[in-house]
């Protein structure tokens, strides 16, 4: 419906980049809708949208920053993303502070990609925490992801580990990719096979 919202509702790509903000998957879509926020900066601009573009767009943090406090204004005077109903449960949960610890992640993670030694107050200045809080929040996030990263309390800085893909795991998915490619090819040869008697 990506043509219908560009043409006539193109308010909704606030609401679709909320949902992707929030949503904790990382959705294939994504990508696609990065490039849609690029070309639509012209038409169509929301501190939403604009906080996307400044992270995986034009890679500007400082930018980023400025739009996630204009972010959070914007939730909260927006009557459709108040509050958020959870799933199974009718208890609700503020969309705010989900945007918020989602948002910080996005520049987090782009601003890792990009840098290999990170200065911890630089960091936590760019995601407007204060450098306790900082501590505390990079600490449970290289604790419960799969973040290859060092903490150097000496020095103040947060080490990226190169992320080098192991060559045991590379060989297994393409042997998965070519047995499941076998399988479909066999399958068509079979169907040809069975239909070239009956002719």
């Amino acid at each position: 419906y990506l043509n219908a919202i560009q043409t006539s509702a193109p308010h909704l790509l606030r609401y679709l980049a909320t949902a992707f903000i929030v949503n904790k998957r990382r959705r294939p879509q994504f990508k696609e809708f990065i490039k849609v926020i690029q070309q639509d900066q012209c038409s169509y601009k929301d501190p939403i949208t604009e906080f996307l573009a400044c992270v995986y767009v034009n890679y500007e943090f400082d930018g980023a920053q400025k739009k996630m406090k204009e972010c959070e204004e914007v939730i909260l005077n927006d009557p459709f993303l108040g509050e958020r109903v959870e799933e199974g449960n009718f208890s609700t949960v503020p969309l705010k502070d989900e945007f918020l610890e989602n948002a910080r992640l996005f520049i987090f993670e782009t601003y890792c990609r990009i840098h290999q030694r990170i200065d911890m107050g630089v960091l936590f200045e760019k995601l407007n925490l204060n450098y306790e809080e900082g501590e505390r929040w990079i600490v449970n996030l290289i604790r419960n992801s799969k973040l290859d990263a060092k903490i150097d309390s000496k020095t103040g800085t947060v080490i990226m580990e190169p992320n080098r893909p192991n060559v045991y795991e590379q060989l297994i998915d393409h042997t998965k990719a070519l047995q499941g490619r076998t399988y479909k090819l066999v399958g068509q040869l079979l169907e040809h096979a069975q239909a070239q008697p009956a002719r």
